[in-house]
């Protein structure tokens, strides 16, 4: 099997920030998901990197990160990991259920290793996930071109991408 083939992990939530001010722009809630196939040198969040670390992921915790998003001083979620598009079972759930919640009003930060351009190609629920993003930090993590203070990533090869805009223009529109 290879990490293309997983796209469901093991349904463990590493972390839940209810208000994080680092991983997107304004206040945000941050939910970090259990397993990365990637498994990226030097990592920040190398324990995440585990698919069983953390808790189950459940109906109760799906409610408690909606409930983390609706004041009004929260201008979305961001998932992170892990690998949210290894982990499928767990992010598109909370995407679709936000997106009912709030529609189009608060935004969706996701960070992935994968390549903008191999989830726009995609025909299953990664491109689902992809389309209800607003901004995707994309590509593997390179400690040997890590730099301090980047906006949103945290190596040079990194993009932070206005995945809307991306995707009606058939092109990469970055965001930062």
């Amino acid at each position: 099997m290879s990490m293309l083939d997983i796209k469901t992990g093991q349904n463990h939530i590493a972390k839940i920030e209810s208000h994080s001010f680092v991983d997107g722009e304004g206040v945000r809630c941050s939910v970090y998901v259990s397993g990365c196939p990637f498994q990226c040198k030097k990592c920040y969040n190398e324990k995440a990197q585990i698919f069983k670390y953390g808790e189950t992921f459940s109906e109760d915790i799906l409610q408690e990160i909606l409930e983390n998003c609706a004041p009004s001083y929260i201008s979305g979620i961001s998932i992170l990991g892990g690998e949210p598009f290894c982990n499928l079972n767990i992010s598109l759930k909370i995407a679709r259920a936000f997106r009912e919640r709030f529609g189009y009003s608060k935004t969706i930060w996701i960070w992935t290793g994968f390549l903008f351009e191999y989830l726009k190609h995609q025909t299953d629920e990664r491109r689902e996930l992809l389309e209800l993003t607003d901004i995707l930090v994309d590509g593997l993590f390179m400690y040997q071109l890590y730099k301090p203070n980047l906006p949103y990533k945290g190596s040079l090869n990194q993009r932070v991408i206005d995945v809307q805009d991306s995707l009606r223009s058939h092109g990469i529109i970055e965001y930062v």
